[in-house]
């Protein structure tokens, strides 16, 4: 983790230079580009993480149906949902693999921006130091909501009430959290949310379309 930390470290100062070169040095639009980036690069393995949500989604009323008519038998409740999933050519772990490869990318971004050592000017927008929290909080609330949007644009339909609260408490809690994050890392997290919740947005509509 400490390797992924230092990468990330290293290009956000190497968009840092190039910024400064163009005459316009920002650490704030350095995070920006660095998080687009990877964004764009990852997008194979989210495309691929939001198809399979989108396939669960599809098939829930019949899973919902299968568990009311054999709630008292286990196994055969298993087969049916296994006849099921391959008959829709669904795979319940198809999403998860690409979840496991991006969550170390993500834990060593996090790390990286939040121990990021500023070395030049790093005042962004309406904050002098993005080293430090933002001080009117509209990163913390911008957290919060595209949290929110993001979790409930690709939260499979459940009448599950721990998935409900969830989609409530977390946006809450990354906000709450944010208050006290280096507003560097709070950017990262809103434009890393909002390029979700665009991709989200492209399948969607290709999919409509299709």
């Amino acid at each position: 983790m400490e390797f992924l930390s230092s990468f990330v470290q290293q290009v956000v100062s190497a968009i840092y230079e190039a910024t400064r070169v163009i005459g316009e040095p920002s650490y704030g639009l350095a995070i920006i580009i660095m998080t687009i980036l990877i964004k764009l690069l990852l997008y194979p393995l989210t495309k691929r993480q939001i198809a399979s949500t989108k396939a669960m989604s599809r098939i829930h009323p019949r899973m919902k149906e299968l568990q009311m008519r054999y709630r008292d038998d286990k196994m055969k409740l298993n087969e049916e949902l296994s006849k099921l999933y391959k008959k829709e050519g669904v795979n319940p772990l198809a999403g998860c693999l690409p979840l496991v490869i991006q969550m170390p990318i993500m834990i060593g971004i996090f790390y990286g921006i939040r121990d990021f050592n500023y070395e030049g000017p790093s005042s962004f927008l309406w904050m002098q130091s993005i080293g430090q929290p933002d001080p009117y909080y509209i990163l913390p609330i911008l957290s919060a909501l595209t949290t929110y949007i993001q979790s409930r644009q690709s939260m499979p339909p459940s009448d599950n009430p721990t998935g409900k609260v969830m989609l409530y408490f977390m946006p809450l809690f990354i906000g709450y959290i944010s208050l006290k994050f280096p507003a560097g890392l709070v950017l990262y997290w809103v434009v890393m949310n909002l390029m979700q919740i665009g991709q989200q947005f492209f399948m969607d509509r290709s999919d409509k379309k299709a």
